[in-house]
């Protein structure tokens, strides 16, 4: 039978309600939030159910939320089908999660490095902007940021979907070249120009934390978005803090999988973006997602059927 990746969603996939329904029924995720919310030292649950969005959406309240929701719904998934992954991957603080999946973190760790990870973004001095391109070659993208001086592609999200990373003036100017090619370009709306060499600030920060926690053997193979390459435990603290300046080779590394014989992949978490994003990478494979109870047996039926 083909290899099943399980995906872990990064920020922009937030949303007030996230891993409510999921902590009504099943005790293991309320665990998880429990545990979560006893490191943060605030109601986790609280604001990821009742929000508003604008806390929520706070760098260094998304983070924790985000990972906390992924590793609720992996705890329900595995308990109600017994279903493991042949290999985890995560975009961006997603990849936090994927360590906890493969048994690297315990959720009180994972939770303490991505509260860390949070505040060193949000009190970096990297203000600037980011923008997804749509429409042009990774290769066009590439181009248009090598003749700015600071501007930089941030996530390779899917084939013609890029986003660039960098200063206010530049992603602006680069967008305006992208369209002038054809290419439809949305800013997002971000705190800062993450996954860009600007965001180097939040490195020290980070790695004396990263440093702190003795990662455990992966129970998983883990492949890593800043090297799109199957890594080993030895190689992730140094690649949790170049992530932090390194772009997000999502598509790269979802090809590598495919490359290796994965052809069902399942985000867990809030949302769907991940799952839509492989369908564009590849339409051939099956591609599910799990962030409420309902979708459990979906994705079962869907994976069996695969």
């Amino acid at each position: 039978m083909s290899k099943v990746a399980f995906c872990f969603p990064g920020q922009g996939s937030q949303r007030v309600g996230m891993g409510k329904e999921l902590v009504a029924r099943h005790p293991e995720a309320a665990e998880v939030f429990d545990q979560a919310s006893h490191e943060l030292g605030f109601d986790l649950r609280k604001i990821c159910f009742e929000g508003p969005i604008e806390e929520l959406s706070r760098t260094e309240i998304t983070q924790p939320a985000l990972v906390a929701t992924s590793v609720a719904a992996l705890r329900v998934l595995t308990a109600e089908t017994g279903l493991r992954p042949d290999v985890v991957i995560g975009h961006s603080v997603g990849e936090y999660a994927a360590l906890a999946a493969a048994d690297s973190l315990t959720v009180p760790e994972v939770t303490r490095l991505v509260r860390v990870r949070g505040l060193a973004t949000a009190e970096s001095k990297a203000h600037g902007a980011m923008a997804a391109v749509l429409g042009l070659d990774d290769a066009e993208v590439e181009r248009l940021c090598r003749e700015s001086d600071d501007v930089w592609p941030a996530n390779y999200n899917c084939p013609g979907q890029v986003v660039i990373s960098g200063r206010e003036e530049g992603v602006g100017q680069v967008g305006d070249a992208a369209r002038d090619l054809g290419a439809k370009v949305i800013r997002l709306r971000v705190a800062g120009a993450f996954h860009s060499p600007l965001m180097a600030d939040a490195g020290p920060k980070l790695e004396q934390a990263v440093s702190a926690v003795a990662f455990r053997d992966l129970s998983t193979r883990f492949m890593s978005t800043v090297s799109s390459k199957l890594e080993t435990v030895d190689r992730v603290p140094a690649l949790l803090v170049e992530q932090l300046t390194a772009p997000v080779r999502f598509t790269q590394a979802v090809q590598a999988l495919m490359a290796d014989g994965v052809t069902r992949f399942v985000e867990v978490g809030s949302g769907s973006v991940l799952a839509g994003l492989v369908r564009r990478i590849d339409p051939s494979v099956t591609s599910l997602s799990v962030s409420e109870p309902a979708d459990i047996a979906t994705v079962e039926a869907g994976l069996a059927n695969a």
